[in-house]
């Protein structure tokens, strides 16, 4: 396959032209995209230029300055917001068909009852009018809009956008797959949670919103549960007049891989494992050099957000995602919201308790949410104070639990971890009611046998291999 040039870019502009299904801001967005991707201009890090960010630049949460229990106050600075939880997810991966955000994370409630809960009760505790935002893709906007029909007497304002609809390139002749015949949603793909930014300021809302005497967003995934409205960090934006701050949590073993801030000529910028040289990559995933990583939670000034759009100037890495569909190799370009932060002024990352990244990415950690470790307060999901060690056990589920469907099939009631510290099942196993994990435990059941725990069994650092272990 030859590489694709700049070359290649008028029979693309011509060819993208001619498809009906995108809107002229999508067009233009698309052949900017890949223009600037075809030039190469991939930003490059060097290395001995990283520095270690400081405490003005990546704040310790502690240092906040706390908000006053002043009810005015808070209201004050809960008009000036928008939430925004970024909902173009689907389910697949843990079995499910349709967006993530409505599956149930626990008590019968989904991730998106949650979040509607915790805004309505702000709304309804301090008399404000906190909105909120679900940027969708075309993949969950079908079933997003019959979804919160169901929140239209609750006291919260819901607005949907969707996020733009790019065409996958079909990369051995570098055109649009839809233009070649592939018509339906398997030819087209969402371009990452970077078009948040124009994708609002296309939909009107960003302008409906600075109208409304708005000033800042709080974007966030829809499956982290930790991710809560913090009124310390948006007093802290607004007296700071900081455009932009990302919330980073100290690193633990498990999140290796996530982007981190560093300072960069003078700027602070996000650094992801893709960007990092090959001879670099180990210390890049240490825990001493790189301590903290990107959660995703992010708060933009919205005025800002506007002047960087309007300006063209929000122009984040690029990051490649080849695919193969139906057998046909083909690319997907995108770019992630994180990356932004070096466009705007005065942009901060503020170091948050670990309790602000609870994301449910697998049945995993869908039971570490379900289980004792975690109690449900008004929507917000807290840590049982009884578990004495700061982190969450490790827990691995074999294939059998990978889906949703079966991983409740398999536990009777959700065991009790408070005192657990990592758990590794695989093969044909099933949990009774009231079981008690314990420690290290490992649960195998050898191929073709099936391995039930018993109702009240306590498994306490113990490797389980068949019932005679039990």
């Amino acid at each position: 396959m030859a590489a694709a040039t700049t070359e290649n870019l008028p029979q693309l502009k011509s060819a993208v032209d001619g498809l009906t299904e995108m809107s002229e801001n999508e067009k233009s967005g698309f052949i900017n995209l890949v223009s600037r991707y075809l030039s190469g201009e991939a930003q490059h890090i060097e290395w001995s230029k990283i520095q270690t960010p400081t405490d003005e630049t990546v704040v310790p949460y502690e240092k906040m300055a706390p908000v006053s229990q002043d009810v005015s106050e808070t209201k004050n600075l809960l008009d000036k917001l928008v939430v925004l939880k970024l909902n173009g997810g689907l389910g697949t991966t843990m079995g499910c068909t349709g967006p993530k955000s409505v599956i149930e994370v626990r008590d019968g409630l989904t991730f998106l009852d949650l979040i509607v809960i915790q805004i309505e009760n702000l709304n309804n505790k301090y008399g404000c009018k906190v909105p909120l935002v679900l940027m969708n893709s075309f993949n969950t906007h079908d079933d997003t809009q019959k979804i919160v029909e169901k929140y239209t007497n609750s006291n919260v304002d819901i607005h949907t956008f969707n996020q733009s609809k790019y065409p996958r390139v079909v990369a051995d002749e570098f055109v649009p797959w839809p233009s070649k015949g592939k018509t339906d949603k398997d030819g087209w793909y969402p371009p990452g949670h970077g078009d948040v930014f124009p994708s609002l300021m296309n939909s009107g809302k960003l302008d409906a919103f600075l109208s409304q005497g708005k000033e800042y967003v709080f974007v966030a995934n829809s499956d982290n549960l930790g991710a809560i409205v913090d009124l310390t960090i948006l007093k802290h934006l607004i007296q700071n007049k900081n455009e932009y701050c990302m919330e980073v949590t100290p690193k633990t073993l498990a999140d290796v891989k996530g982007g981190t801030l560093i300072s960069y000529e003078g700027k602070v910028q996000l650094l992801e494992i893709a960007q990092v040289p090959d001879e670099h990559v180990n210390e890049f995933k240490s825990i001493e050099k790189f301590k903290i990583f990107n959660t995703n939670n992010l708060w933009v000034n919205l005025k800002a957000i506007k002047k960087l759009v309007e300006a063209d100037a929000l122009k984040m890495e690029i990051i490649p995602n080849p695919k193969e569909v139906d057998g046909v190799k083909v690319l997907q370009l995108e770019t992630a919201a994180g990356a932004a932060i070096r466009f705007f002024d005065n942009a901060i990352g503020v170091n948050v308790p670990r309790s602000r990244f609870l994301p449910v990415k697998a049945t995993s950690d869908l039971l570490l949410v379900q289980s004792d470790l975690y109690t449900l307060v008004d929507g917000f999901v807290t840590r049982n104070s009884a578990r004495t060690n700061p982190s969450n056990p490790s827990i691995e589920l074999g294939p059998e639990f990978k889906k949703v469907s079966n991983f409740l099939s398999r536990f009777k009631s959700i065991p009790s971890i408070v005192e657990l510290d990592s758990l590794k099942v695989s093969g044909d196993v099933s949990f009774g009611s009231s079981v008690v994990l314990k420690g290290k435990a490992t649960v195998t059941a050898k191929s073709g046998v099936k391995l039930e725990v018993p109702d009240g069994t306590v498994v306490e650092n113990k490797d389980i291999n068949g019932p005679e272990d039990l």
